[in-house]
Parts: structure tokens; sequence; C-alpha cells
């Protein structure tokens, strides 16, 4: 996958429905997410479509998050939030300003507020996850 940095150059030269295409795209990148951890349990609250996150840990304590929603365009979205915190530290984690990474998307004015109402609730469960691992 690409990085945050260029996506977000590619994103500022797109027009709004080719906008839609590269989210819809980033979604279809993420790694899959086994079926059986699609449970209450990783299910983000607060969402309009379904979303889950699951949490693993590498031997060396960076965080990888597994990933899936069944709407194209929130997959994407979830695709970009996880990009700015993927295989990091919880620590780097912690210190990373997640909705400032975000911003240049202006994901609140380039899709619906039922597209984007479940961002802060992925940001959170992101952040307590670090924190739960970083034992502060």
């Amino acid at each position: 996958m690409a990085s945050l940095a260029d996506i977000r150059d590619e994103y500022s030269f797109l027009e709004a429905d080719d906008r839609y295409r590269l989210l819809i795209d980033l979604g279809r990148d993420l790694e899959p997410m086994p079926e059986a951890l699609k449970t209450d349990a990783t299910l983000v609250r607060g969402c309009s479509a379904a979303v889950w996150v699951y949490p693993t840990v590498h031997d060396d304590g960076r965080l990888h998050f597994l990933a899936d929603s069944n709407a194209a365009i929130t997959k994407g979205i979830i695709a970009l939030v996880l990009l700015t915190v993927q295989d990091r530290t919880a620590a780097e984690i912690n210190a990373t300003d997640i909705e400032r990474e975000l911003e240049p998307f202006d994901l609140r004015n380039q899709l619906s507020s039922n597209r984007t109402q479940g961002i802060p609730n992925m940001i959170a469960l992101i952040r307590s996850t670090a924190e739960r691992y970083s034992g502060d």
C-alpha cells in the first residue's frame, strides 16, 4: 500500500468522483480480515456501516490492525485511518495526531455525514488499544 503522503498528494489533484474511487481502491487493498474476527467485540460502535477493527501485536511490540466494513467507501476511510498508525509502537500511535494527519483529505466536506460519523469512534478504538498496550 502507498504511503499516506503519496495518497494525500494524489487525492489533492482529483475531482470528487475520482476521490470516491481512490477511497474504494484503498479499501480493496486492505489486508483481508477473517470472517471469524468480525464479531460484536470487534464492531466499532456509532458507524452507519458495519465496521470491524481487530488489533494484533508483532513480536517487536508494533501494533497491526485488521479491519473491514460492509461499505466500500467506509472501508476506504478505514484504510486512510490505518495508514496513520499501522505497524507502529503503542507509544508512536499515542503520539500521533490522527485527526491532523487526516485533515488534508477534508473528509467531512468530501463525504456525507453518514460516511464520516464513525471516524472519531475508529480513532478512539485505535487510541484505547495503543494505551492498553503502552501501559499508560
